[in-house]
């Protein structure tokens, strides 16, 4: 039996989360106390009644969300197997959602619900560090959250597990927050002023011909990969479990689009879980074709 906590912002999809684990087979609990996992968790291994446990926890439970860290740490001494799911999303998304949905944020006190948004993620901050696994679901629809969720549950081997995402975007909207590292593509000459490619994307052949073309797209790319490569076992043994991975140019359409599928192609081959999004793939409205 292995126990699974899912937390992380309010916003960012535990409730999508819960009816897929449901799907699964999943036993859910919403909201318990964290303390009160250990007890849960012993009860479960006793019973034998429930074999695919899982908690939702999150801000909700005020200051029974301290207890979260300490619950773990007693799992682990009782040599209970868990693993944390923590979902993520950015500012601007998390603000999106609550406005559509109309529902007030779990720490509003009638200000912004940025500002509420803010502290949550000051509060839980030092859960996202110690999560086994931690998903941007920003742009991701409920299919693709579903696909993440599936990819995680069904690899057994969590220590050996490592999911590298690469994120596409457009540097005048801003670099996503959740970048471990983040790659500059903007030397590439640029598609968007050859009229034949301006209302392409880096997906189309003709562009991805293009910026593969130019000898500094190749050595980049070269270097790029091996060192990353480099890297990856070791953030593996310094316990890291997710490596977001930016690529930039001006308004996220082509450049950074076609080297960031190209960078996808590459790491998938290394048999982790890798993900690929192009956040502002949409976004370029200089003359862009909708």
């Amino acid at each position: 039996m292995e126990f699974l906590i899912v937390t992380g912002m309010s916003g960012a999809g535990k409730a999508t989360t819960q009816k897929y684990l449901e799907d699964m087979g999943y036993y859910c609990i919403d909201n318990m106390p964290p303390a009160l996992m250990p007890k849960f968790a012993a009860l479960c291994l006793e019973g034998n009644v429930i074999e695919k446990p899982a908690m939702i926890v999150d801000i909700r439970g005020k200051n029974f969300l301290s207890e979260l860290v300490p619950s773990l740490e007693k799992l682990s001494e009782a040599g209970i197997s868990h693993r944390t799911i923590f979902l993520d999303a950015t500012n601007e998304a998390i603000v999106k959602r609550f406005k559509e949905n109309r529902r007030a944020h779990p720490l509003s006190q009638g200000g912004r619900v940025l500002d509420d948004i803010v502290m949550e993620r000051e509060r839980i901050s030092e859960i996202k560090e110690i999560a086994d696994f931690v998903i941007d679901t920003s742009n991701l629809t409920t299919a693709q959250l579903n696909d993440e969720l599936s990819r995680v549950l069904n690899n057994k081997k969590t220590q050996d597990l490592f999911n590298v995402s690469v994120v596409s975007f457009g540097f005048k909207y801003g670099t996503p927050i959740d970048c471990d590292l983040v790659f500059d593509v903007r030397f590439i000459p640029n598609p968007f002023y050859v009229s034949n490619m301006k209302h392409l994307s880096g997906k189309d052949k003709q562009v991805e011909k293009y910026v593969m073309g130019f000898d500094e797209t190749k050595e980049f790319l070269k270097k790029l990969i091996e060192m990353i490569n480099f890297l990856l076992p070791l953030y593996k043994r310094e316990g890291k479990a997710q490596l977001v991975i930016g690529v930039g140019c001006t308004g996220g359409r082509h450049r950074s689009v076609a080297i960031g599928e190209e960078l996808y192609r590459e790491l998938k081959k290394n048999g982790n879980i890798t993900s690929i999004q192009h956040r502002d793939i949409s976004k370029d409205g200089r003359g862009v074709k909708k």
